[in-house]
């Protein structure tokens, strides 16, 4: 594998070198900052990229752009635990990038040794994919065969539980952007990601959708038509309360190894809601996060969607609630908001933007 890694401190560069160089799979590279990268774009013709994203001369969201526009290729950004980086990174994920990784201590650190496992697993699942998460990019592929079984309206349902990780922010705000007006259940989501960027998600999602965007920091009620997001670095957990479905955060266990767990999301709502009350929606990321407890779902009379491998930037947690025959129907994500109008007994959306 080609890595370029673009970082302009000296330091971080010495510190990624030690950690990364003996792997020897892996053909390094590093550029010092935005223009460099760009040199090395054709020069060097990397397979993957990690890229911080503030940098002199040319910063890392420029630098991604040119980089989507020259040679696409998967792009992993370096940001700061802070408001300011967050709001960035996702401003990187709209223009392509597939992930990210939070420095631990702000824009400079030495302290990488806490996150090159994290980094590392990403680049190398990035590399196995070696395809862009630029939505706006993305053609949807031909319609699937359809099962007119999987169209009946599902009128008990309850919530709607869906897991996501690598590439799934832009997918998410996609879906949540074309579910139909009338929502008639509340819709929880667990999308991997480290305390502060979940609250900057959930405000971008709530400027851009047509239902409320709710961030789980404390016990809240689940409430029809409105979208709930798991708090970052944390789990939520799905209880009954006065016979209300609430969701609460909690610490993270040690058992789940990706946080906020879709396992111990699904485990919970399983708890306390029949599985033919509902509905089981795994998007794009890797590893196996929730796809056993997805999989009880659909085999205990729920049902699930499983993202394809057409559009997943990473086919893992999708292909693996397939692998365990726990996909009720997998479907382009483009053509998930109409399933979900369909099992909700709504008139199929008519399809708005992609997200770009």
């Amino acid at each position: 594998m080609k890595l370029l890694m673009v970082e302009d401190s000296a330091l971080m560069r010495r510190v990624l070198r030690e950690n990364v160089s003996a792997d020897r799979r892996i053909d390094l590279a590093f550029a010092r900052n935005g223009e460099d990268a760009i040199d090395k774009l054709q020069s060097f013709e990397p397979d993957v990229i990690t890229m911080d994203i503030n940098m002199p001369k040319m910063d890392g969201l420029t630098c991604l752009a040119h980089v989507m526009d020259i040679r696409p290729c998967p792009v992993i950004m370096l940001s700061s635990l802070t408001e300011k980086g967050a709001t960035a990174t996702f401003e990187a994920l709209e223009l392509g990038a597939v992930d990210f990784v939070a420095k631990p201590d702000g824009t400079v650190s030495t302290d990488i040794s806490s996150i090159i496992d994290d980094l590392m697993q990403k680049v190398w699942s990035a590399f196995r994919t070696r395809k862009p998460a630029s939505i706006k990019k993305m053609k949807p592929p031909a319609a699937p065969v359809r099962n007119p079984m999987m169209d009946r309206a599902r009128p008990r349902v309850e919530l709607i539980l869906i897991g996501s990780s690598t590439g799934g922010p832009g997918v998410v705000q996609h879906l949540l952007e074309n579910l139909p007006s009338h929502l008639p259940v509340p819709i929880l989501i667990a999308q991997h990601m480290p305390p502060r960027f979940t609250t900057t998600f959930a405000g971008r999602l709530g400027q851009i959708c047509r239902h409320p965007v709710i961030e789980v920091t404390q016990t809240t009620p689940l409430e029809p038509g409105t979208v709930y997001l798991a708090a970052g670095g944390k789990d939520v957990v799905v209880d009954r309360k006065f016979n209300r479905l609430v969701a609460s955060p909690v610490r993270s266990d040690p058992q789940f190894p990706w946080h906020p767990s879709v396992s111990r999301m699904c485990l919970t709502a399983l708890d306390k809601i029949e599985p033919a009350k509902l509905i089981g929606v795994m998007l794009t990321g890797m590893g196996d996060d929730g796809s056993a407890e997805m999989a009880r779902i659909h085999q205990r009379g729920g049902v699930t969607i499983a993202e394809s491998a057409d559009t997943a930037a990473v086919f893992g947690m999708p292909g693996k609630l397939i692998e365990k025959d726990g996909a009720s129907v997998v479907l382009p994500f483009p053509d998930i908001p109409e399933q979900l109008s369909r099992w909700l007994g709504q008139s199929a959306p008519i399809r708005r933007r992609q997200c770009s």
